[in-house]
Parts: structure tokens; C-alpha cells; sequence
């Protein structure tokens, strides 16, 4: 019968426990949207109530995900199902025990200060900021950021890491960004600079109703 209180599992070919990147995307996805809505109504109506919510929310999945077993996260149950179709990509579950406990440190700051204490500062902000960019950069691009300091502090290397970034590799032709590429993408940003400063007068006209402008609704 399988352990209730672990962390990571046991898989045939893996010499140290993983889990499953494509349901901690998945997971990461659905806290970032939630974090982004609550962070959003603060901002623009400064309502604070969905935050304290998805604070308290927040705080006990990755309690349950640190210090029971990660397999009984609500989240990732919830991004479990929603990838169950895809192949597992497997990645090391010691750099993400790690990196989930500064999301717990994180989370319980943010705990005592905005639900229990009623607070906001620049310190909720600073850390609601740093968990959008930790949360966007795993669901987007499957890069774990709190991974990254985890061989400064148990001066290990890290095994098993998404995409294989941790082995040490050439990178194929597709993967290459030539100069014209580069130079593309800063044309984008220029293009959409330019845009912004010519169309501001007309963008920011508020839109009628498609039925009142056909003239279909008097």
C-alpha cells in the first residue's frame, strides 16, 4: 500500500523520486489566473476579498503538497485530470520540495499580513508580484525559478529538471535565434511602441454597441 505521507514518486528508470511537470504546469496555470483576478480588483476597484481567499487557498495546497504528499494537492489533482491524456514528462522532486517551500514561506507572510493582520503594504505587493512571475514562468514556459537556487543551498546538482536544462548539451539548429530573428522580434516591439503613440486618441474612444452602430437598435 502506498505511503500517504511522501514526497514524489518512485518510478521504474528514475534513481531519485519525481512527479509529474505536465500536471505542475497545470497547477501553476490555475493559481497564476486566480492570483492575476485577485490581483487585478485590488488594483482596479480595491476590493480585497478574493485575495484573502486565494491567500488562505494558496497556502493550504502547498502545505498539503511540502508536508503530506503532493499527490493530494487539490491543484494538481485538478491538473492531474486535466493532462491525464498527455505523457508524463518526469522531473526530480527534491529541487521542487525546495522550491514549493519558499511558496509556503511565501504564502504564510502573506497570510499573517493580508487575511489574519487585515494589512496591505509594499511588502504584499512585492510578494504577490514575485509569486505572478514565479507561477507565469512554470506554467508558460516550464521553467521552475525557485529550482534554480536549490544546488546554492544543498550543493547538489540537480537531476531530472524539465526539458532536460539540466544536462549539459548543444543546441540543435531549430533552436538557434539567428541575428534576423533578433532583429524581427526588436522591429515587433517598435512597430507596437509606434502603434500605441499614433492610435492612443482613437483606442481610447469607449466602444458602442455593435447593434446601435448597424442602426439595428434605436
Amino acid at each position: 500500500m502506498p505511503a500517504i505521507i511522501q514526497f514524489g514518486e518512485d518510478i521504474e528508470g528514475y534513481s531519485i523520486p519525481v512527479l509529474n511537470e505536465r500536471e505542475i504546469r497545470a497547477a501553476s496555470g490555475i493559481h497564476f489566473v486566480f492570483a492575476l483576478i485577485s490581483l487585478l480588483l485590488i488594483i482596479l476597484k480595491k476590493e480585497f476579498i478574493l485575495a484573502k481567499y486565494f491567500i488562505v487557498a494558496f497556502l493550504i495546497d502547498f502545505l498539503i503538497r511540502v508536508f503530506i504528499n503532493p499527490k493530494y494537492s487539490p491543484t494538481l489533482i485538478l491538473g492531474r485530470m486535466i493532462v491525464r491524456n498527455q505523457t508524463p514528462e518526469y522531473v526530480g522532486a527534491p529541487q521542487k520540495q525546495f522550491a514549493w517551500k519558499i511558496g509556503v514561506t511565501l504564502a504564510a507572510i502573506m497570510f499573517v499580513l493580508m487575511p489574519l493582520y487585515n494589512t496591505y503594504s509594499f511588502i504584499t505587493g512585492i510578494i504577490c508580484f514575485i509569486c505572478l512571475i514565479f507561477l507565469f514562468f512554470e506554467s508558460a514556459f516550464g521553467i521552475c525559478l525557485g529550482c534554480k537556487f536549490y544546488k546554492y543551498f544543498y550543493k547538489t546538482e540537480v537531476q531530472y529538471c524539465p526539458g532536460e536544462v539540466c544536462e549539459v548539451k548543444d543546441h540543435s539548429p531549430i533552436q538557434h535565434v539567428s541575428r534576423t530573428q533578433v532583429w524581427v522580434f526588436i522591429g515587433y516591439i517598435l512597430l507596437i511602441v509606434v502603434l500605441v503613440l499614433l492610435l492612443k486618441s482613437t483606442f481610447s474612444v469607449m466602444p458602442e454597441r455593435l447593434w446601435n452602430k448597424l442602426g439595428l437598435i434605436k
